[in-house]
């Protein structure tokens, strides 16, 4: 039986349908957007000329439609004067909607551009989540200035927002909630909602506590609209909850909601106060910002935003440039070792970067699922021993099947016996690389550092050198070549 709940068609008016192949939504229309939601050149090119021509008026004209996430995607396009330019040309309709949805290196050089009242002016119309965001990365002195032009209410939760770490959630919660007592009933809650004095524009369940400010339970929305009036609410509520530290770094949040289903949970500080709640958009923000910054960090390119300052770019990749550099030159070094069996046979010149780099993709699919499984609580230390033991098994079954085929290769194109030790030195290698794609990150992990930040770097400098090492030594051993 269907869980559908419908209307009947004299409950309701429904507005007239879209026009055949019109988009739902009214804010986007193809003279803007295109079919992937996002602005066409055509349009940006009709803002920034009318800019060059100083015609403000057509400029606000032209952006007034937009919506402000839009709005915000425009600002990102332009370069810094323009931006500037574009943001006084259009006034009114830089909103603090627009102010949250900028990108967080275009937010900052924007704020800092604005005098210190009109910046708090934005962040008095912000939930507290944003204005904290809005302020965090700003100047200490900056900071002082816009703080002191807030009203003391919005002061007190921001500075008690920035006085948590950053990227945990006491940073991140809201602290717009509903809380009541445990002893009231569920009319005296409906009576309470219906006045809404100082609630909060969305929540999704009401939290009960007790004299002390402690969470005791939790109630849903739908609950209270299905349960007569008299019932007390200590007898519908939801006594057992997930509370969230609000010391807890974003990422074991998200994993939080993610391993049981959250809509919202309770914030609670060190004494177990109800501080604030998370919610589930919360959620979806952290979730891409960690799975992007993880894969950033993954390659050495820092946080990877293209409108990152470039001294702040060059900063964050140049040094794991260097540090591939020191890793390159300990597989150069073994090369150099056996210098004078490639000077013997051209073949090994040849082959020797084969083995390495099939040996390096290796390292980097098992590192890559080890960094995942480590960040999703999947690989812990109790069952480290059996993920090892299975993904060694799965390199040795990709190792073989690589090395027959490329073995069989080489045995036509050279001789057999070259085949056999490039199809052992292959093995070696892969069986290697596997063990390494999850030893390092797993040694990083236990280290109390990031695992998706330098595995990289040692696990190719591994796979590179024992790739070399293993089939030029093999040559050698085999007698093919003499040291």
């Amino acid at each position: 039986m269907s869980n559908e709940t419908r209307l009947d068609d004299e409950d309701v008016m429904l507005a007239d349908p879209p026009e055949d192949g019109a988009r739902p939504d009214d804010r986007i229309d193809d003279e803007r957007m295109d079919e992937e939601n996002t602005l066409k050149p055509a349009f940006v090119r009709a803002v920034e000329d009318a800019l060059d021509a100083g015609e403000t008026g057509a400029v606000y004209d032209l952006v007034e439609p937009l919506h402000p996430a839009d709005v915000a995607d425009l600002l990102e396009l332009f370069e810094k004067e323009e931006r500037h330019q574009l943001a006084a040309a259009i006034t009114d309709l830089m909103t603090s909607e627009v102010v949250a949805e900028l990108n967080d290196y275009v937010r900052e050089e924007m704020m800092e551009a604005l005098p210190a009242d009109r910046v708090a002016q934005i962040a008095e119309q912000l939930e507290t989540d944003d204005a904290v965001q809005l302020i965090e990365d700003l100047d200490e002195d900056d900071q002082k200035a816009i703080l002191a032009e807030l009203d003391p209410e919005n002061r007190i939760a921001i500075q008690a927002a920035l006085s948590y770490p950053e990227e945990t959630a006491g940073r991140l919660m809201s602290r717009d909630f509903v809380a009541v007592p445990e002893h009231v009933t569920i009319g005296d809650i409906i009576d309470f909602l219906r006045d809404g004095r100082d609630l909060p524009e969305d929540f999704f369940e009401i939290f009960v506590v007790d004299q002390r400010m402690h969470p005791v339970g939790t109630c849903q929305l739908s609950w209270i609209l299905r349960t007569p009036r008299d019932v007390a609410l200590g007898d519908v509520m939801k006594r057992d909850q997930t509370l969230i530290p609000a010391e807890l770094d974003q990422e074991e949040v998200a994993l939080m909601f993610q391993k049981y289903g959250l809509i919202s949970a309770a914030v609670v500080d060190g004494d177990g106060r109800l501080v604030g709640q998370m919610t589930v958009d919360d959620i979806v923000h952290i979730i891409s910002e960690e799975a992007g910054e993880d894969a950033l960090l993954m390659s050495g390119a820092g946080e990877g935003d293209i409108n990152e300052p470039i001294r702040e770019a060059y900063s964050s990749r140049v040094r794991w440039l260097v540090a591939n550099l020191g890793t390159a030159l300990v597989a150069s070094l073994i090369i150099a070792m056996f210098g004078a069996a490639i000077e013997q046979l051209v073949a090994l010149a040849v082959l020797m970067p084969i083995v390495a780099s099939i040996g390096g993709n290796a390292g980097t699919q098992t590192m890559a699922v080890t960094v995942r499984a480590i960040a999703t609580n999947q690989l812990t230390r109790s069952n480290t021993g059996r993920i090892l033991i299975r993904e060694f098994r799965v390199a040795m079954l990709n190792g073989a099947t690589i090395a027959v085929l490329i073995g069989l290769a080489t045995a036509i194109v050279f001789t057999p016996q070259l085949g056999t030790v490039i199809a052992a030195a292959m093995v070696i290698n892969v069986a290697v690389a596997g063990l390494a794609g999850v030893l390092v990150p797993v040694a990083f992990d236990r280290l109390g550092q990031d695992p998706a930040v330098a595995s990289s770097v040692f696990v190719t400098m591994i796979t590179d050198s024992m790739g070399f090492f293993a089939f030029l030594g093999l040559a050698v051993a085999s007698g093919i070549v003499s040291a």
